[in-house]
């Protein structure tokens, strides 16, 4: 399957299938042939479990840097040993960067494509059901203490390559952690598609329903990409349950809780709000919410930190605007908005939240 991406910038393909890395590859020789070398980004995790079937099926001599592993590769540390990498390397501008990995790698390969010379190519290689959505789009980003994500750039890939086989090493947490963009893709397009996942055990999808669901929510995410490439109307809605979930993964510590499992719970918070500037009742909520616990998110981390502990990281959400916050909500299933909202209504829907976690995860 090939799903096309057209941004104003650039336009690029993502090539879905099983087994189809060194087939998919091949199709980029002519990229390839004006690159004068090929460094790839992964790191130790990815390396320790594929690198045999990468290496048995990258048609093209290369090189490779393998990073710290999950969130702690995005640090300023790490940026810049890559750099310095390159540059030892004597990479030019006509080099090419893989990022084979999930969206960690991801982010910070192509941040580092971005700015190494001013810019050079790169092609995203996923490993991660979450990486259907990071992957793809031009999001590149480090972390920095204070927040997450707040120093990157948009810059898109040359191609996105998803060999679906890759995902069958995956734990059921990093599939729970993917599961939930899917699950974030239906609720801002499609209510029937929504009400299919909620029938369902995630963790445990055949590899035929895994690709159709991942299919159908990068197609979502390469529609409004492409209506808005940075962000600046519509591609807010992306951001669907991540304000307060970027709150309580950045207070757990990066890598404390996988970001997926932060977005499920950033969800439920953000379906309550919902229901007061839209039509999400209240008893959809619950439902999703018992969905989700029974899948396995873990909504004790809510607990763990004070409505107070969790405000510095709400109020450096990068959809501020003038310290005024402001969430993606739903006016019903398929129909994002973004709304300004005090800090006192979060506060208030905080305490709304926590009861209704101790009512149904019980």
């Amino acid at each position: 399957m090939r799903i096309p991406v057209n941004t104003s910038s650039h336009a690029y393909e993502v090539v879905i299938g099983n087994g189809i890395l060194r087939e998919a590859l091949q199709t980029y020789k002519g990229l390839v042939d004006k690159c004068d070398q090929i460094i790839v980004l992964t790191d130790e995790h990815v390396w320790e479990a594929q690198s045999t079937y990468f290496q048995n099926n990258f048609p093209y001599p290369f090189d490779y840097f393998v990073m710290p592993p999950g969130e702690t590769c995005k640090s300023f540390e790490n940026y810049f040993n890559v750099q310095t990498y390159l540059l030892e390397k004597n990479c030019t501008r006509k080099s090419l960067i893989i990022a084979f990995g999930g969206g960690a790698v991801g982010d910070v390969a192509g941040f580092v494509a971005a700015t190494y010379m001013r810019g050079i190519p790169f092609i995203q290689i996923p490993t991660t059901i979450l990486a259907h959505d990071s992957a793809v789009g031009g999001k590149t980003a480090i972390n920095h203490p204070q927040g997450k994500n707040m120093i990157g750039a948009f810059y898109q890939p040359e191609a996105v390559i998803y060999d679906t086989h890759i995902l069958t090493t995956l734990s059921k947490k990093e599939v729970r952690s993917g599961m939930a963009e899917v699950i974030k893709h239906a609720l801002i397009s499609n209510e029937n598609w929504l009400h299919h996942l909620m029938q369902l055990p995630i963790t445990e999808l055949d590899s035929h329903s895994l690709a159709d669901h991942l299919k159908q929510g990068i197609e979502v995410k390469a529609g409004i990409v492409a209506e808005d490439e940075t962000e600046q109307s519509v591609r807010k809605y992306l951001n669907f349950g991540h304000t307060y979930g970027h709150a309580i993964e950045a207070a757990a510590g990066y890598g404390g809780i996988a970001h997926g499992e932060a977005v499920m719970i950033g969800t439920v918070y953000a379906l309550l709000l919902s229901k007061r500037y839209g039509n999400v009742s209240h008893e959809f909520t619950k439902d999703f919410l018992k969905f989700a616990y029974e899948n396995g998110y873990p909504f004790d981390q809510v607990s763990h930190f004070t409505f107070e502990e969790l405000t510095p990281f709400l109020l450096k959400d990068k959809k501020n605007e003038y310290g005024v916050l402001k969430f993606v909500l739903l006016k019903e299933i398929g129909a994002p908005f973004v709304q300004a909202i005090e800090l006192s209504e979060c506060k208030e829907v905080d305490q709304e939240f926590r009861k209704l976690i101790q009512e149904v995860c019980k």
